[in-house]
């Protein structure tokens, strides 16, 4: 995947899914000379052309479409990609998440930090994912704050800055710093092998912006400083993992201003709902306004089939508000506080929570419907389910760490014994915390990706597990 001079890619991102087809983009990174190669795609040259340029990075972008009727191959480079674009039939997605750690994340042996990303890959040659989810942590920008005055002390200390120079020299470092932790992960072999035949879709989470974004103190987030490293990590957001810019927002966004950045795709039979659970995010307050109103929008329509939301933190969990009321007496679990402010279960967005649960509840009123959540965040695998009205069941598939390692074992066994208490913030419906298919524990403390499968119109999801292997598939319908 190399021209000369260098350049790194494709990168296929799905625009949107309309009328059976794909539109598609496909992103080249590259230095700041030279013009990649244009695309081939049904005997079309479509020429790559700049969405956005840094000191050392240049981001090309090339917008085509794949279909069951229009060809699912195009070449770049001298090299021809096969796509798996067709979406009426059996099918197969993964889903991944947290691709980092906080710490050393690109000095780390790639052998040693992408072990899964190649078994994803060898997969995929096995029998090909048509979608490659994303479910947050696509990067850990936590370092991109070295480096520069401004923010050397970020977020234990948060000067206050009004010099309009010294902000914008700050952004450009900012800027410049994202850009460059981009470029090292995409170009990753493992990652690459993929990203080139498998279109992903993106949800991000706080490490997109930085640990704990959304559950530090206020006059963090809300000063200068804070807001331009937050409009940083959305630019470099919109165009690593959505592949566009502001005022170029792809159709599957609900706000085209990009206020808020969730979004929804549908094809047969399915419908892929993600929210945008960190725009409006604050220690009080889980979405913005605007997210609200769009979610709720998906949970009217309602429509027949699978409906899957991505929730970058799970959206059923144990009794974590236990866990913040006595955190200053369980030494060594201070370092995840962050972490407990961040789920839908903490004791400050109980409210959202209950609101939340019911909104995906109405996702599946209709006799057909189906619904299941998709999350990450946590670092281990698991599941959890909710009873439905009508016998349906409302499935919890967690999947986290595709690259970042598990934490201590009695970090899992503490979740472990809380969700042993229950849960049950909507009456008549308890939440169960469950062991995945053939395991003990109620929560695997292994690097993990998960699958999804439809066969024959039925769904089942299988994690792949790094010491384990591949679990039994679990049925959701």
């Amino acid at each position: 995947m190399t021209a000369s001079p260098p350049f790194t890619g494709p990168i296929l991102i799905l625009d949107d899914l309309r009328d059976g087809d794909m539109h598609l983009s496909a992103l080249i990174l590259g230095g700041p000379d030279g013009t990649p190669p244009p695309l081939l795609v049904g005997g079309a040259r479509i020429p790559c052309t700049v969405l956005s340029r840094f000191a050392e990075v240049t981001v090309w972008r090339a917008r085509f479409t794949l279909g069951p009727d229009l060809g699912s191959d195009y070449a770049w480079n001298g090299q021809t990609y096969s796509v798996a674009c067709d979406l009426t039939g059996d099918l197969r997605f993964a889903y991944v998440s947290c691709n980092g750690e906080e710490h050393g994340d690109l000095s780390r042996d790639p052998e040693e930090r992408n072990v899964m990303w190649r078994r994803l890959g060898a997969d995929h040659d096995a029998s090909p994912f048509t979608l490659l989810l994303h479910g947050g942590d696509q990067i850990y920008a936590d370092e991109v704050t070295d480096g520069h005055p401004l923010t050397r002390d970020w977020p234990l200390k948060v000067p206050e800055v009004e010099d309009a120079a010294a902000l914008s020299d700050l952004r450009g470092h900012l800027r410049d710093a994202f850009a460059h932790r981009y470029v090292a992960l995409y170009a990753q072999p493992a990652f690459a092998k993929l990203a080139a035949r498998v279109p992903s879709l993106m949800q991000w989470d706080d490490h997109d912006i930085c640990d704990g974004w959304g559950s530090l103190p206020e006059e963090a987030t809300a000063s200068a400083v804070g807001q331009t490293l937050f409009a940083a990590a959305r630019e470099a957001t919109l165009i690593f993992q959505h592949g566009c810019v502001d005022g170029d927002l792809p159709p599957r966004f609900d706000d085209p201003s990009g206020e808020h950045l969730g979004w929804a795709v549908e094809a047969s039979d399915l419908r892929l709902v993600a929210p945008d659970l960190r725009s409006g995010r604050s220690l009080t307050t889980v979405m913005a306004p605007a997210g609200w109103t769009a979610f709720e929008a998906q949970a009217e329509a309602a429509p027949s089939g699978h409906t899957f939301v991505l929730s970058s933190v799970p959206l059923l969990g144990p009794r974590l508000s236990l866990v913040e009321r006595v955190m200053g007496w369980l030494p060594g679990i201070q370092k995840y506080e962050d972490d407990l402010r961040d789920q839908w279960q903490s004791r400050a967005h109980r409210d959202a929570w209950v609101r939340v649960l019911h909104l995906v509840s109405r996702m599946a009123r209709s006799a057909e419907a189906r619904v299941t959540a998709l999350s990450g965040e946590i670092h281990l695998a698991t599941r959890a389910e909710m009873a439905l009205a009508g016998g349906k069941t409302l499935h919890q598939l967690v999947a986290s760490g595709i690259t970042h390692r598990a934490p201590p074992m009695m970090w899992a066994r503490i979740l472990g014994a809380l969700a042993a208490l229950g849960e049950d913030p909507v009456p008549h419906a308890p939440i169960r915390i469950l062991p995945l298919p053939g395991q003990r524990r109620r929560y695997t403390a292994e690097r993990n990706a998960l699958v999804l499968t439809r066969d024959a119109g039925a769904w089942s999801a299988s994690w792949m597990l790094e010491r384990t292997g591949q679990t039994p598939p679990l049925p959701l319908d």
